[in-house]
């Protein structure tokens, strides 16, 4: 799906020469019979004024509405002038700011995203089209596109257009749109460049339509079938700044792999009314994650110095809603929460100028009080023979933090892996089974209503929104070192970076037997500058 190269070469094309009708690119059509097809076009119509300049003005039309067989337009575009250098800037920007109109606000969100964006920015937009050729602009572009086309037929479409939207247009093209591997370097780009707010609109625009397509492949509307899932669905991109290695991810709770579940893959269909009910509000939840890494380097005679340590992480659990009431408000407090975390650092594969790694140690996670009490009892008086009974009582008082953190090494890589684990018995809780009925000693069960409430009050281990947050400090570890040969100096090397959370469900406030545990796993490169600076 090429809609931006055809769209940057509308200016130059030799049909406004033949005729200066509108242009026409097909989108996506129905495959039924040819007299009713449905079809969902882009047009454009050029615009010849002697007093003004050339202009293009682009509109979306739904071809072969019902009852009639009727067109209808459904939105029309600014128009773009082409006198401009750069001519579609207004398209792209109107798109974008339509997009956060749109965007679906966290129901855990404590400020209204949408009413603290005023105008987008243009210059960051316009410095993203000036630096890139068409082609490299493509991929980006048909994610901003079909996120605003989702929206137009979610609320302006008739109903049969949204199914032609999922089912021909954005299912074949999946693999392509949402796996970020095919346009990291472009995305990382832009993303950095736009506002994080807009990133965030954006973002959870994305993960919206995402989990709208899988809750329909899951009641087996024939997607499943039709598409395979995503290699690795999602936004999600890496930079260094000032002397961090920043890794952030955006995944829908559905597109996650699922690791522990008592789910029978009977499909919504197939639930109880209030069972549905909780799955369709889990559904509609995204992680969004945020791994910070502080490192310094130290310039040395014969050799180099990295250090690296933990310095924030940050895992929140936002509901994809749009805050209507009735909106899945019944199980507002019903969300995964992060079970297991796993951050990794290293040298890129291959690399032979690793001279040494040294670990920090693991974090202790237990802190155990001993008390020891003796009680001496005697019976002294007129007895034939005195009794004297002597009792020694030790009680041992032990209490687990709720985070373990453990550091490992594999090669010349680096990880951090915390791990939540029950406070009373150690276990870790990404791997138990959430159904604690069926344990003999009813261990389990106290282990699982030990989690419920686990938003309120002051033991709480997460945030009261769901969310999470490590700062640094000891509890992740001591830094970890490298040694690199004093030869690279001067140089910029690319290290990996990557990040693994497992989320778990277990019912909070509700009854329910239901429990869960996802993951997913994110990768990518950063730079790594070996640079002494000037004295």
């Amino acid at each position: 799906m090429d809609i931006w190269l055809w769209i940057c070469d509308l200016p130059n094309s030799p049909k406004w020469d033949e005729s200066n009708s509108p242009l026409i690119y097909e989108l996506t059509s129905s495959n039924h019979n040819i007299k009713t097809q449905s079809s969902i076009q882009l047009k454009v119509e050029r615009t010849l004024d002697i007093n003004t300049d050339t202009s293009l003005t682009f509109s979306l039309c739904a071809k072969g509405c019902r009852p009639y067989d009727a067109n209808k337009t459904l939105w029309v575009s600014d128009a773009c002038p082409l006198s401009s250098n750069k001519p579609f800037l207004p398209l792209v920007l109107q798109l974008i700011q339509e997009i956060i109109n749109h965007s679906p606000i966290g129901s855990h969100s404590s400020t209204c995203l949408r009413s603290q964006l005023k105008q987008l920015k243009p210059d960051p937009v316009a410095w993203i089209l000036e630096t890139h050729t068409p082609e490299s602009f493509s991929d980006i572009f048909n994610v901003i596109f079909l996120t605003r086309l989702f929206w137009l037929c979610a609320y302006d479409a008739p109903i049969e257009f949204g199914s032609l939207y999922f089912d021909s247009l954005l299912a074949p093209h999946l693999e392509q749109l949402l796996s970020s591997d095919n346009h990291l370097p472009v995305l990382r780009k832009f993303l950095l460049a736009i506002e994080v707010e807009v990133e965030l609109c954006i973002a959870r625009s994305v993960g919206y339509i995402l989990a709208k397509w899988l809750i329909l492949r899951e009641m087996r509307v024939g997607l499943q079938s039709l598409t395979p899932f995503p290699s690795n669905p999602g936004i999600s991109y890496a930079v260094e700044t000032h002397g961090l290695w920043v890794l952030k991810g955006y995944a829908p709770m559905q597109s996650m792999k699922s690791t522990t579940s008592n789910d029978r893959g009977d499909g919504f269909p197939f639930l109880e009314a209030k069972e549905a009910a909780l799955r369709y509000a889990l559904a509609h939840q995204q992680l969004e994650a945020v791994i910070q890494l502080g490192y310094s380097v130290g310039f040395h005679d014969g050799y180099i110095q990295v250090s690296a340590h933990v310095y924030n992480l940050r895992f929140h659990v936002v509901q994809l809603g749009f805050n209507k009431n009735g909106d899945v408000m019944e199980y507002d407090k019903e969300i995964y929460f992060p079970s297991r975390v796993q951050v990794w650092i290293g040298p890129d594969f291959g690399s032979n100028y690793v001279v040494s790694l040294s670990l920090g140690r693991s974090s202790s996670n237990i802190e155990k009080h001993v008390e020891i009490q003796r009680v001496v009892k005697g019976r002294l008086g007129k007895l034939m023979s005195p009794k004297i009974k002597a009792m020694t009582k030790t009680t041992i008082r032990m209490k687990m933090k709720n985070w373990r953190w453990d550091q490992d090494a594999e090669g010349n890589l680096v990880i951090y892996d915390a791990i939540l684990c029950d406070n009373i018995t150690g276990l870790e809780v990404y791997a138990m089974k959430g159904n604690g009925s069926r344990s003999s000693d009813g261990r389990l069960d106290k282990i699982r209503d030990g989690f419920r409430k686990r938003y309120a009050g002051a033991d709480r281990p997460f945030m009261k929104s769901g969310g999470l947050v490590f700062a640094g400090d000891r509890e992740q570890g001591e830094d970890v070192k490298w040694r690199l040969n004093k030869e690279m100096e001067g140089s910029v090397l690319r290290w990996r970076i990557g990040g693994k959370v497992w989320m778990s469900y277990w019912p909070n406030n509700v009854e329910s037997s239901y429990y869960d545990t996802r993951c997913i796993e994110w990768c990518d490169e950063v730079d790594l500058p070996l640079i002494p600076c000037s004295k």
